[in-house]
């Protein structure tokens, strides 16, 4: 499989999707709009999409019911880098190669825009039950959407995250709790709600949930690796950035190779978990072991 060219294949798939659900802009809060657009649009992986949409598959989802999840969950993780890069948290003037939402409308309209992401992501997504309005997996993945992005979940670790950065210290418990809830929760909430929605019975469910925890980790840390090894050119944005913000690393802690060492182990346990079950998708596990080896 030519990991690369399928991963380009789905990703355009998979923008026509996302695309379909966007608000226009017009009406008085066309800017709002427009800014919101901006980041939505502005590229990146699509990997949260991507996740659940292989995972609904490996479990024999037909439909399009997942696709209102797919751009809800994509429209979270854009809000939540609109508000990443804000004065108040990184201030980084640099996203996926464009200006950050806050340098183009000023940090007002970007919060507000972050603000409309989140609330049209549950609004994109409860256009599922018009699609099976007597499916209780829908209200199932709703709430699974709901708390992977909330206090218990991604705004939980992002935090905790700010507090010890405020603190100045931070401890290694500490530090592998942030990860597993501001990046790997959206990615757990990836994989489970593509499984939820295709009926995967609860033990499959357990263990999507374990290899999602095994795959956010290794992607955090291949994060911190390229912000010490990767260019801008490469990463889209200014390297360095955890160092210049005095933040707590996984590289800080464990130093490069450990840290690389790490990605191969959580890797390779996601992989293990994945092989264990009755159904298998060979695409979903090279994304997750191109994943180790990305340079952006």
């Amino acid at each position: 499989m030519q990991i690369q060219h399928e991963i380009q294949h789905r990703t355009e798939q998979i923008e026509t999707i996302l695309r379909a659900y966007l608000p226009p802009e017009e009406g008085f809060q066309s800017r709002v709009i427009e800014a919101m657009r901006y980041s939505f649009l502005a590229g990146g992986k699509r990997l949260r999409p991507m996740l659940m949409q292989e995972t609904f598959r490996m479990f024999g989802g037909t439909s399009d019911l997942v696709e209102p999840f797919m751009a809800a969950i994509e429209m979270i993780h854009t809000y939540s880098l609109i508000h990443d890069d804000l004065p108040a948290m990184d201030n980084d003037e640099y996203r996926r190669g464009k200006k950050t939402n806050h340098m183009v409308y000023g940090e007002a309209m970007a919060i507000l825009a972050g603000d409309g992401l989140l609330n049209f992501a549950y609004e994109t997504a409860l256009t599922a039950l018009e699609k099976e309005p007597g499916n209780p997996a829908v209200a199932r993945a709703l709430r699974v959407l709901s708390q992977k992005s909330g206090i218990f979940g991604m705004v939980g670790g992002q935090s905790v995250d700010v507090w010890t950065d405020r603190d100045g210290q931070v401890s290694r418990e500490q530090l592998d709790f942030i990860y597993r809830l501001k990046t790997g929760a959206l990615l757990e909430a990836s994989m489970l709600i593509g499984a939820i929605l295709a009926g995967a019975d609860e033990t499959e469910q357990q263990v999507i949930a374990r290899a999602a925890v095994h795959v956010g980790m290794a992607f955090q840390i291949q994060d911190d690796i390229l912000d010490v090894t990767g260019t801008t050119e490469q990463l889209g944005k200014p390297t360095g950035s955890d160092d210049k913000n005095q933040k707590a690393t996984y590289v800080a802690f464990e130093g490069i190779e450990k840290a690389a060492e790490d990605v191969e182990k959580y890797s390779a346990q996601a992989l293990t978990e994945l092989h264990s079950l009755s159904v298998q998708n060979e695409f979903l596990q090279e994304l997750i072991r191109f994943l180790i080896h990305r340079e952006k």
